[in-house]
């Protein structure tokens, strides 16, 4: 049977998450910015069309925001995210071979397919996802996974495709590759680019017909796995089981410089309870821990330290990565100096059903497991940081601003939307 897979992938995705519960934004410019409402991370095409750059600094553009009326907003990543999982969980509702690709992007299987009208399926997908989520997608099909991220893009911008292309067969393919930009095909980065471009090709079409050994060559592999799969071979299948993480990190920029060594640790003991938080819903576990702290680089040469703590039993019991994490904070407080921001690296990550003991430290890991579980319960149902450890602080001030974050409507009460008659 041949292989046909499907690209979903939701449109302006944090800017479509606003205009769900707001239909009064449906057809205006909407910005959403990075932590501590920096720069410019998502637009909508609205704002595209004004003239709204991509990773500009908010302060840079208040004339371009006040002249169109754009309508600029907090980055909301619980709202995101949840509504990400809903979207994820609809797609399934169509195949069970999805692969979960990123935050606004999945691959299906649709090779059991074949018999029907694949665009037309990509359509019912399509409004079925709107009607249930209220996110806008648009659907990609191809022999490869390449190419159904292809067909997406070509997608996304041919109006009158209705937000479908199927490129399996397609007597339009030569086309639409020929119109596909080298740089824009999955997997050619900036180096190959220059390369490809040197020796004249410049476009998915021309890369496709490329000699193999040159690709080989120059690109290697992965490169070759390209070249195929945009002729039609797959060299690329699903990956429906979530490889295991190698590493996490959590890291934000501060509200505000912080220059006292109280104010420090709360920051890093916040950022090692959401590490906490991601590893227990991942069944994983840290036998390595690193805090980091950044101070201005453009005021100091030497403007990042890093300590890096190995803990005696990998776990993920946040009051144990506190407890260690600490510890390094005030060795590395240096008085007088301002910090703008810091994080913790966690690696060394194992399956917490497969720690290692140590005959030398003791813990009730049955207790450590009860409690966490309650806590994240707690959370879970009634919002972040409901239940909180004391190190984290009860109202820092270091906090990142949000001052334009929307309600999280899928996952708080107390947030949720309110409809007036």
């Amino acid at each position: 049977m041949a292989e046909l897979y499907a690209l979903i992938d939701c449109n302006n995705f944090y800017a479509s998450c606003e205009r769900v519960f707001d239909p009064r934004l449906e057809g205006r410019p909407i910005i959403v910015l990075s932590n501590n409402d920096g720069c410019v991370v998502a637009r909508s095409n609205e704002a595209k069309a004004v003239g709204v750059a991509m990773g500009v600094p908010a302060f840079k553009i208040r004339d371009l925001i006040e002249a169109n009326d754009v309508q600029v907003f907090s980055s909301n990543y619980t709202l995101y995210g949840d509504m990400s999982r809903r979207v994820m969980e609809s797609l399934s509702q169509f195949t069970p071979e999805v692969e979960i690709y990123s935050i606004d992007e999945a691959f299906l299987d649709v090779s059991g397919f074949v018999g029907r009208d694949l665009t037309e399926y990509g359509r019912t997908i399509r409004r079925s996802i709107r009607q249930w989520t209220g996110i806008p997608v648009s659907v990609g099909i191809g022999e490869t996974k390449t190419l159904a991220k292809i067909a997406n893009k070509t997608a996304k911008r041919t109006p009158g495709s209705e937000g479908v292309v199927n490129l399996a067969g397609s007597a339009d393919r030569d086309e639409i590759l020929s119109q596909i930009a080298v740089e824009d095909v999955w997997g050619v980065g900036p180096g190959y680019t220059r390369a490809l471009e040197a020796k004249g090709i410049k476009n998915a079409r021309q890369l496709r017909d490329t000699d193999e050994r040159w690709i080989k060559k120059r690109m290697g592999v992965v490169g070759l796995r390209t070249v195929l799969e945009l002729r039609g071979q797959s060299c690329l299948p699903l990956e429906l089981g979530r490889p295991t993480r190698q590493g996490m990190t959590v890291s934000r920029l501060f509200g505000h410089p912080i220059t006292d060594v109280e104010e420090l640790k709360e920051a890093v003991a916040t950022y090692l309870s959401t590490a906490g938080e991601k590893l227990r819903k991942e069944n994983l576990a840290v036998g390595v821990v690193t805090i980091f702290l950044m101070r201005d680089r453009f005021k100091e040469i030497h403007y990042t330290q890093a300590a890096t703590v190995e803990l005696p039993v990998a776990t993920n019991d946040t009051r144990e990565l506190i407890r260690h994490g600490l510890r390094e904070v005030g060795s590395m407080f240096s008085p007088g100096r301002e910090y703008k921001k810091g994080g913790v690296i966690l690696s060394d990550l194992v399956r917490a059903d497969e720690v290692q003991g140590h005959l030398f430290y003791e813990m009730d890991r049955d207790r450590s497991r009860r409690l966490m579980r309650g806590i994240d319960r707690v959370n879970s149902r009634l919002g972040a940081e409901t239940v909180k450890f004391a190190a984290a602080g009860v109202n820092p001030k270091w906090k990142v601003k949000a001052c334009r974050r929307s309600r999280r409507y899928t996952t708080r009460w107390d947030e949720l939307a309110v409809v007036r008659a």
